[in-house]
């Protein structure tokens, strides 16, 4: 898609344009945002996917990592996204621990998100037995996104935020799962911090959409976070960030200007204030006299 403002007016995104897009070669637009007013943008934008991420953890809420997030706190930004937002496709992260234990807990949780949400999609982390998950919330008629390569809910078990799939039986067994995860049914899957060669190996072999995110060019798609790509996170950025806009200098400068005008008494001037008749003002007056 070209930059700039889309036509208010565009068709909703499905799984079938999405589709329509792969097999056109027409790369797939995706970002995540946890918001009322940053789903308004994205939709104004023209964005294809918008991701409620399980990032929400550590960007907007102030966890140390994604596994802290609960499924009632990623509900209310999913909810504040939904309402936003008119043709892009609504896809929630389930949220560690919702998901795992059992192919009834997966259901139930994405019913929720469906259902209390508004998402249009769901998306899980790993593949192995999660493959079975997904298979089972597919069969009970919800879209479901992988996400393989970098799993930040088990950063922990893949020995930190460490590129996967960087020797041959790694890459091999990335390529498993993801066959795997399209046979259950996936329509898309993310992969996270893979090597660009692995991703130009494995994106070809797969019908369904790939969405990369530190991954390389040779994915169907990209995903970025929204505080990151906009320059509005804090500490150290992963190295496959670009930043489009630096705005956290600005918000830091409007904020500075903003307490200065207050303490210097200069703001707020007449222009900021509503007026009182005359006649009322000296009955008011009077009255208190």
């Amino acid at each position: 898609m070209s930059g700039g403002h889309h036509d208010p007016r565009r068709s909703r995104v499905t799984l079938a344009s999405l589709a329509r897009l792969k097999a056109e070669g027409q790369p797939v637009v995706m970002v995540t945002a946890y918001d009322h007013p940053s789903a308004l943008m994205a939709e104004e934008a023209g964005i294809d996917l918008v991701l409620v991420g399980d990032s929400a953890a550590n960007v907007v809420l102030g966890y140390d990592s994604t596994v802290q997030v609960g499924v009632d706190e990623l509900l209310v930004l999913t909810r504040a996204v939904r309402r936003g937002l008119r043709s892009a496709l609504l896809v929630a992260d389930l949220p560690f621990g919702s998901y795992e234990a059992t192919d009834a807990d997966a259901v139930h949780t994405a019913q929720r998100f469906v259902k209390e949400g508004g998402a249009d999609a769901v998306k899980l982390e790993r593949g192995g037995p999660m493959i079975a998950r997904a298979r089972a919330i597919v069969e009970a008629g919800i879209p479901v996104v992988g996400h393989l390569g970098l799993t930040p809910q088990a950063a922990t078990s893949l020995g930190g935020y460490k590129v996967q799939g960087r020797t041959a039986a790694q890459a091999e067994r990335l390529l498993a799962d993801a066959l795997g995860l399209q046979e259950a049914g996936c329509f898309a899957i993310v992969l996270e911090a893979v090597p660009a060669a692995v991703t130009e190996l494995i994106s070809p072999r797969l019908d369904c959409l790939t969405i990369g995110i530190g991954a390389g060019a040779g994915t169907d798609g990209q995903v970025l976070v929204w505080h990151d790509l906009l320059g509005l996170g804090s500490g150290r950025l992963p190295g496959f960030v670009r930043t489009f806009a630096d705005l956290r200098p600005r918000v830091l400068q409007g904020l500075a200007d903003y307490a200065a005008a207050v303490r210097d008494r200069s703001f707020p001037a007449a222009e900021h204030t509503y007026a009182i008749s005359a006649e009322e003002l000296d009955a008011l007056r009077t009255r208190l006299a």
